[in-house]
């Protein structure tokens, strides 16, 4: 059975299974959804008017009292795709390049192309799709999935009492799969609201949908984890349910037992395309500021911190003498960035804003890419054993630079050796005048292992430039001297500045 699956499906954890968007076309469902925002890091956002229902809905021993309550927002949207679109959802390029007709294409080679005339040639007709959403304010705006309408010609919706109203889409948000629409209708709608409090592992949650196009249903389950980073994009941090959700509830909503929506449901994790008790939604937190910007602009403006980013790994913990591989080591501060303005280098590490701790590189990324341009923070950082903070104004980020705070891939286990061959850069044609080039590597050994290659270039180690092979075996000698199993190189390659931490043999 075909599948449809989200970019960078391969990453570790999940390269032997399947995710499977929850999107699905020819009268199967599609999903829509949507958060009431509010203000965000202290920036002006709009704000969508008080919702009329779910704000006292009392628990019971079922989740009947709650369905009520809700399940008049939940709505069904039907849309109609040029299949020659280019789609820019998660489909199935590898490195979160978009694919021509995801994701619609594999659910008609699966289902036999009923959205399609017999023999009308590809890619010269409009094909539908089917889905559940819900409604966020009175005056019908909703969200969806961006994989759901990516290339929309028309969205229609259909209301819980089986009203069918045209809408438009408002903007889109690749980045958080996210896109608010606009029911076009004066009629004053019922709505729910985003929770305004996190979930917790073991919550009971409750998810009303429109899978395979059968009408509304709901499912019930839990919380089954949080944090959940699933290869969908720089942003990753789902919440995993086991409420069952099947292909058509994308964008659909899951509840909280107070009726207050706490995820938008995106993509499950199935080795047949079929529910198996593990789904994924984009939090409520991070759907209500894309939520508020797309409304307000039609597009999302995202802060910008200004740095390279890697993960701290044991290793790199050890070299730098920290107590735990945590936070997110600077490679590289770009230059006229707000990091460089207030003095963050290479060999920093960003151990926490505003006094939340960073866990690691995509922890930041996410931390950052969640907030308003021009929010002031708190940056802690520890620097050659010293912390340090420092106060920065957030800037909107560049359209060149979005990229940037992608994370290196780390690199650990054991060597007695670096198995690496060098020479002063400034010696080396096209090497540059600082550190020293890299003239050779041994296959076999721990620095191949961790992707240094012939061409590299290596400025510091153990914290000191270095110029000459002879600096780089004092910093070595020094770094043993000190009981150290392993040391840190700044490493300059074609793609980027990166840090590398390579184990070195005992003294």
């Amino acid at each position: 059975m075909n599948q449809l699956l989200p970019a960078r499906a391969e990453r570790k954890g999940f390269s032997a299974r399947r995710l499977v968007l929850l999107a699905s076309a020819a009268g199967l469902a599609i999903a829509v959804t949507a958060g009431a925002p509010s203000s965000f890091n202290g920036s002006k956002l709009p704000a969508f008017t008080a919702p009329a229902y779910a704000d006292n809905v009392q628990p019971s021993a079922g989740f009947a009292d709650i369905v009520a309550k809700v399940k008049p927002a939940v709505i069904s949207v039907r849309v109609k795709i040029d299949e020659t679109a280019k789609t820019t959802g998660m489909g199935e390029g590898g490195d979160g390049e978009a694919n021509p007709r995801i994701p619609f294409e594999k659910f008609f080679e699966q289902f036999g192309r009923q959205g399609m005339p017999q023999g009308q040639p590809r890619g010269k007709q409009g094909v539908t799709g089917e889905g559940s959403g819900f409604l966020i304010s009175a005056d019908g705006y909703a969200v969806t999935n961006n994989h759901v309408v990516d290339g929309a010609k028309t969205v229609q919706v259909t209301t819980d009492d089986g009203a069918v109203y045209k809408a438009k889409v408002v903007g889109t948000d690749a980045k958080t799969d996210l896109a608010l629409i606009k029911v076009e209708s004066d009629k004053s709608f019922p709505f729910v609201k985003f929770a305004d409090r996190e979930p917790r592992i073991g919550d009971w949650v409750v998810a009303v949908g429109n899978p395979f196009g059968l009408g509304g249903t709901v499912t019930a389950g839990i919380v089954s984890a949080r944090g959940r980073d699933i290869g969908a994009g720089p942003y990753n941090d789902y919440i995993q349910i086991d409420a069952p959700i099947n292909k058509g509830n994308s964008g659909g909503p899951t509840f909280n037992t107070e009726g207050n929506v706490i995820g938008v449901n995106t993509a499950i994790f199935s080795p047949s395309g079929g529910s198996v008790g593990i789904g994924f939604d984009i939090p409520a937190e991070a759907a209500k500021m894309v939520v508020a910007q797309l409304k307000e602009h039609g597009y999302v403006d995202r802060a910008w911190l200004g740095v390279q980013v890697q993960p701290v790994t044991a290793e790199i913990a050890d070299s730098l003498g920290l107590k735990k591989a945590e936070g997110a080591i600077v490679a590289e501060p770009q230059a006229d960035s707000p990091a460089t303005k207030v003095g963050v280098v290479a060999g920093d590490v960003i151990t926490a804003i505003d006094g939340t701790a960073v866990k690691d590189s995509r922890d930041l990324a996410r931390k950052i890419g969640m907030m308003a341009p021009g929010s002031r923070i708190k940056l802690a950082v520890t620097r050659k054993g010293e912390a340090k903070t420092l106060d920065l104004t957030l800037a909107k980020m560049p359209d060149q630079t979005q990229a940037k705070a992608e994370v290196e891939k780390d690199a650990s286990t054991s060597g007695p050796r670096l198995g690496l061959n060098l020479a002063p850069a400034k010696d080396v044609g096209g090497a540059g005048s600082e550190g020293v080039a890299v003239v050779g590597v041994d296959p076999n050994g721990p620095a191949s292992e961790r992707g240094i290659k012939t061409g590299d270039v290596i400025l510091d180690v153990g914290g000191k430039a270095v110029t000459n092979v002879a600096d780089v075996r004092k910093a070595l000698s020094d770094a043993r001297s000190a009981g150290k199993s392993s040391i840190l190189l700044r490493v300059k390659s074609a793609e980027a500045m990166r840090f590398v931490a390579l184990p070195i043999g005992k003294a």
